[in-house]
């Protein structure tokens, strides 16, 4: 049996979350802005969803959406934090998002909202995200990628290797465009679907940033962190490193956040499929109505 590594530390997010719940909407202007945009893309899709969860709500964005949408029936929410189930209209489950407690076939959408990033297995999510669907059903997603925040990082690297001459990670791992994609056609969805979205936010200072990073839970988390506390003279030194590098004209800096979004269909015999090898009836040369395209033996004119 494969082990699965241990990239985050969950019950350590757990406990950060549980602190900041009370106020973590002072934060959530990002979950606010991605939530809206799920819901709005499901909210056009032309069928209707009877049983929607919303996996990991947090501070329930997205699950608002949901129920606003017309094509929606019920709507589920689930946190592995029981202070962010706060839903009145909703079914509240507490549930870990690596766990999910559905059956097999009984859910029509499963939609997720910057969460599924801190997941160890994150293919064992997808997977399990697919076992519950009903056939036709759609799996959507939202998640942090890699280039997030490559701002900070290298301030906090290189203020460290300043201050210390060595470096631990302050930041953690997130996954690209491709492995996602992979990831999901590994886990059995039809038409998977992955695109990037980049968004810049300003703000008057480093510490800005990191205290609306504490309210949306997305502090480090990774095993492999310093077990020690940032010390004021790197917090000094990054913050310092940052203006200087990065700060815009006007003396605000700008934080860069890399959104997936992400989706896939539980295999239904309606939905497209590919056509078979060697099945097409009009050749590529006639359809671009020119020659046909050199073999690859041969080297194209330039």
């Amino acid at each position: 049996m494969t082990q699965i590594p241990k990239i985050f530390d969950r019950s350590l997010l757990r406990q950060r979350r549980q602190r900041i719940a009370g106020e973590a909407d002072k934060g959530d202007f990002l979950h606010d802005r991605i939530g809206q945009e799920l819901a709005e893309r499901i909210a056009e899709i032309s069928r209707q969803f009877e049983f929607a969860v919303d996996l990991g709500t947090h501070t329930g964005k997205l699950a608002a959406g949901l129920e606003n949408a017309p094509n929606i029936g019920h709507v589920i929410t689930t946190d592995g934090c029981r202070n962010y189930l706060k839903n009145k209209t909703c079914l509240n489950i507490v549930a870990d998002e690596e766990w999910l407690p559905f059956g097999a076939g009984s859910l029509d959408l499963i939609a997720s909202n910057l969460q599924l990033q801190w997941a160890n297995d994150l293919p064992g999510v997808f997977a399990q995200a697919n076992q519950a669907l009903k056939p036709d059903g759609l799996f959507m997603a939202s998640m942090f990628g890699a280039g997030t925040l490559p701002e900070l990082q290298t301030s906090l690297l290189d203020a460290e290797m300043d201050v210390t001459g060595g470096a631990s990670p302050r930041v953690v791992p997130l996954p690209d465009v491709r492995e996602i994609g992979a990831l999901l056609q590994r886990a059995g969805f039809a038409l998977p679907v992955v695109d990037k979205d980049i968004i810049k936010v300003r703000y008057a200072s480093p510490l800005d940033l990191m205290r609306d990073l504490r309210l949306m839970g997305a502090t480090n988390i990774a095993t492999k962190r310093s077990q020690k506390f940032l010390r004021r003279e790197i917090l000094f030194r990054a913050m310092e490193i940052y203006t200087e590098r990065f700060a815009e004209p006007d003396g605000r800096i700008p934080a860069t956040f890399s959104i997936i979004y992400l989706s896939g269909w539980h295999p239904h015999e309606s939905q497209q499929k590919p056509l078979a090898p060697g099945s097409a009836k009009t050749r590529l040369a006639d359809a671009l109505n020119g020659p046909d395209t050199p073999k690859t033996d041969e080297k194209p004119r330039l």
